[in-house]
């Protein structure tokens, strides 16, 4: 039979099957091969009383860091105050899921805490520019329009540590009443409340809370491809002077001349810059 990989808490693995969530076991052959991940299709055997995973089927993406596979689209969180706005890490976030072929889409917390006129909304407006999806939430925000983003879709939910990840999921459904810890004032980071990967059931639509992190890794990432992932890049990439042009130094390049146009935000090629430095010297942040 064929399920999807529901949760997965160290080496079990939860299917539903006959509308109960179930652990099963993988096989011995299995063990030496792939691993499921949440969000699997597997082929599953049952054996006994118990169900065995004989065969992980082909995926249509995946991410390493929360480890899911077969996502729709990943929800990235991003706070605008304690921990402040940090296009830094947000479009670096963006950029490694749209490399696994993930639609990315961000949702902005803790706007009611941030006037209205505050200068961190231009840089909000940018990303709304450029394509993305973009919601807003916090007191006073209606959670509909985050209900309809998740409808008939397999979502990951990830982003900055201390966003308000697991607060976001409990305005989205009170019954999983996830821990929601005290923002760390020392390090003015998020605690890392999650403990396992598990696609929750969210309206009509699945989700995924997932263990916050603060390490990305590009070193399997193709500097030739990243400026494709930048949505606003897009209709200027193969308009340079050199076919094999980077935005970096090069002379008449179509990327730079739209962000002197103000077509482009300007911190968005400088963090786009700084991507494909990390790439070219190998580095993990």
């Amino acid at each position: 039979m064929k399920a999807r990989c529901l949760r997965h808490i160290s080496n079990q693995y939860s299917f539903m099957i006959d509308h109960q969530l179930t652990i099963v076991k993988a096989s011995g052959k299995l063990r030496k091969g792939l691993s499921p991940m949440v969000g699997d299709w597997c082929e599953l055997q049952k054996i006994g009383d118990e169900y065995v995973i004989q065969k992980v089927l082909p995926r249509s993406n995946q991410l390493i860091r929360p480890s899911m596979a077969n996502i729709d689209q990943a929800i990235v969180v991003t706070s605008l105050f304690r921990p402040d706005f940090s296009e830094t890490l947000l479009d670096r976030q963006l950029m490694l899921i749209a490399y696994e072929n993930i639609e990315p889409i961000i949702i902005i917390t803790k706007c009611d805490l941030v006037s209205n006129d505050d200068p961190v909304f231009e840089k909000v407006r940018a990303y709304e520019k450029a394509g993305y999806t973009v919601l807003k939430t916090g007191i006073g925000f209606p959670i509909q329009p985050i209900l309809d983003q998740l409808k008939d879709k397999i979502s990951v939910l990830t982003g900055q540590s201390g966003a308000g990840k697991s607060a976001l999921i409990n305005r989205l459904d009170s019954s999983f009443q996830l821990n929601t810890q005290e923002t760390s004032k020392a390090l003015n980071r998020g605690k890392h409340t999650t403990r396992h990967v598990e696609l929750h059931q969210v309206g009509e639509g699945y989700l995924a809370d997932t263990p916050g992190f603060s390490s990305l890794s590009f070193t399997h990432c193709d500097e030739h491809i990243c400026a494709y992932l930048f949505k606003e890049f897009s209709p200027f990439v193969g308009k340079c002077r050199f076919r094999n042009c980077l935005h970096l130094n090069e002379p008449d390049c179509a990327i730079k001349e739209a962000v002197k146009q103000g077509e482009i935000a300007d911190f968005r090629l400088t963090n786009y810059q700084e991507i494909i430095q990390m790439i070219k010297e190998g580095k993990t942040q």
